[in-house]
């Protein structure tokens, strides 16, 4: 699945591995965008598989003429040595019928790697909220068992808000009385199953994700950044004004994202 662009490839064990679920407002790609952009990650790779629709452009984080020609495929493989961290960016959608065969993939791929983590970004449909999401902060996380175990002290020192499950089956009556719940993330594509799949493998999995409509989703993107940035101190912060606010690192804009809407009307319209 992994095609290295290096003789050698290296992966060192113990590594973080970054994922971003394609999902509503592509807030964890665009989150994924500025960690890569602004640590400088190099390009070590790409994953080939028939899961995703084929695609190429050209290079998305350029800064000069020179570096602008790279191509760019689908799925490509970043890594920072200084960070202990790869990225993965995924920018083409799923085939229809495939989603669970790249779930697979990618759960044995990160289980060979030998990555002590993976964190995956993603966002959910803010309509589909629950009472007790409507007020207060738009984030939430949720760790696998395995992961509990080793970084439920350090993320409970956070004060984060884990996501809250819901009914499996809200008006209908059960049995027994009991009310079955679980984790609900629509519009979070790979994530929920992605997450039980883990939990039942027993592979460490951290899922961090944003409440959003589709639009300008810039400002989710800083947040879902800002949030992971918290744990994982990947950026240097700046104090932020309110009390109790999220700290908000200085991160660096790709320059892809001035054609994030398209490019400019031609003149000749007018």
């Amino acid at each position: 699945m992994f095609v290295s662009c290096e003789k050698e490839p290296n992966i060192p064990k113990g590594y973080t591995l970054l994922l971003p679920a394609v999902s509503v407002g592509n807030v964890g790609q665009l989150a994924v965008d500025l960690i890569v952009h602004t640590l400088g990650m190099e390009r070590i790779g790409y994953l080939h598989t028939d899961c995703l629709l084929p695609m190429v452009g050209n290079n998305p984080f350029s800064t000069s003429q020179e570096d602008a020609s790279q191509l760019a495929t689908g799925t490509e493989v970043y890594r920072s040595v200084e960070k202990n961290i790869v990225a993965v960016q995924q920018r083409a959608p799923l085939v229809r019928g495939k989603q669970c065969e790249f779930r697979r993939r990618l759960l044995e791929w990160a289980k060979q790697c030998g990555f002590s983590r993976v964190v995956l970004l993603t966002s959910s449909h803010a309509y589909e909220r629950i009472d007790t999401q409507m007020t207060g902060t738009q984030l939430r996380y949720l760790l696998s068992p395995e992961l509990q175990q080793s970084v439920g002290k350090a993320v409970g020192e956070l004060k984060w808000t884990e996501l809250e499950r819901r009914r499996l089956y809200p008006g209908v009556e059960q049995r027994d009385g009991e009310e079955q719940t679980g984790v609900f993330i629509p519009g979070g594509g790979i994530a929920r199953k992605f997450y039980q799949e883990c939990c039942e493998a027993g592979f460490p999995l951290a899922v961090l994700l944003t409440f959003c409509a589709e639009g300008d989703n810039i400002p989710d993107a800083f947040s879902l950044a800002n949030y992971l940035n918290q744990w994982l101190q990947l950026v240097p912060c700046k104090k932020s004004g309110g009390k109790g606010a999220t700290p908000q690192a200085e991160w660096k804009i790709p320059s892809s994202w001035t054609l994030l809407f398209g490019s400019a009307y031609p003149p000749d319209l007018y």
